[in-house]
This record gives structure tokens, sequence and C-alpha cells, in this order.
């Protein structure tokens, strides 16, 4: 079993709280005298952690993007075949502890921050590349390559609007329906060519 020291464990609660606070209270509109009451804590000691507010949020997207890496490594474990890696990188992207109404909510407002901040506008590009990646990789070996393009932008938009979809939603969030209507859409976008 891993070892976390004092500072990892404190670091892990703020993200959690900042997770939290940006849910009830908004990316932009935040403070961190907030963000500390969730914690238990003071603004003082999230600065000396991080260095400012925006650090602590851009250290809450790189948590984010750190879960979603994991679940696709752990998902790609077990596929064998082209069409089940794409499935694989796909429903790492509705997994039960990433695809939440928080991670939701916070997700779509850093989108929505990212092009006027450039440390997450980096982190935007950095996921970005990554899923365009795993798509690239695995769709060219499923469809043909006039194709190809245009299967990747549509699995990308589907995943765009799921999450954006769930942002905004006031009922419960059901990752399982999200995972079978990914393949659906797969299956349908592989078999039409």
């Amino acid at each position: 079993m891993e070892r976390r020291s004092i500072r990892d464990i404190r670091n892990s609660e703020f993200i959690q709280a900042t997770l939290q606070a940006v849910q009830q209270k908004g990316f932009q509109n935040i403070t961190l005298s907030e963000i500390a009451a969730y914690a238990s804590t003071t603004a003082a000691s999230i600065t000396y952690h991080f260095g400012s507010k925006e650090k602590l949020l851009e250290a809450t997207m790189r948590h984010l993007l750190e879960l979603l890496r994991r679940e696709v490594i752990n998902n790609l474990k077990e596929a064998k075949t082209s069409k089940q890696r794409l499935q694989a990188v796909l429903a790492a992207n509705f997994s039960d502890s990433l695809f939440t109404k928080t991670h939701c909510n916070v997700w779509v407002q850093f989108w929505s921050a990212a092009p006027y901040q450039p440390a997450l506008a980096r982190l935007q590009k950095i996921n970005r590349s990554r899923v365009a990646s795993h798509l690239r990789r695995e769709t060219r070996l499923l469809v043909a390559s006039e194709r190809q393009q245009m299967v990747e932008q549509a699995l990308q938009a589907y995943i765009d609007g799921v999450w954006i979809s769930a942002a905004q939603s006031t009922g419960a969030i059901d990752a399982q329906a999200a995972r079978t209507d990914i393949n659906n859409l797969l299956d349908l976008l592989v078999s039409a060519g």
C-alpha cells in the first residue's frame, strides 16, 4: 500500500473541498475563504499549500484529469481488440467514480473558464489531445479513413454533450446508461460504413 504524506492528504482534502464549493458557488465566483470553510481550515492554509486560488483550481482540474487517465488505463487492461479498446476509452468517460453530478458540474465550468485562463487552457488542450489520440488510434482500425474524422468528432461531441446535460440536470445521473448509450452509438457509427 502506498504511503501518503500529510501534505498529500491535506492537498486531497482541499481539492475535495474545492469540488464541493465550486458545485455550490461556481468556478468564477468562489473565494478561498469559501473553499476553506468546506475544508474546515483557513484561506491562509490553502494559500500556503497552493499559492493562490488559481493554482488550487488548476490542481483540482489536474485531479479530475488524473481520475480520467486512471480509468482509461484500468479499462484498457481487459481490452483485446480495437473495438474493445475504443469501448474502454469511451467507458472511462462515464465511469461510476468520475461521471458524477459534482464532477460534471465542475468540468463544464472548467471548460467555460479555460479560454480566459492560460493554465486551464493548457490543461484543456492536453485533455483534448489525449482523447483525440485514443480515439484516432482505434478508429483507424475500425472505419474507413474517409469516415474516421467524422466518427471521432461524433464520439467526442457525444461525450461533451452528455457531460453538459448531466451538469445541467436536476435528476440523478446514470453512468451505466451513458456507457450503454455510447456503445450503441459506437456500434451505429462503425456499422454505418
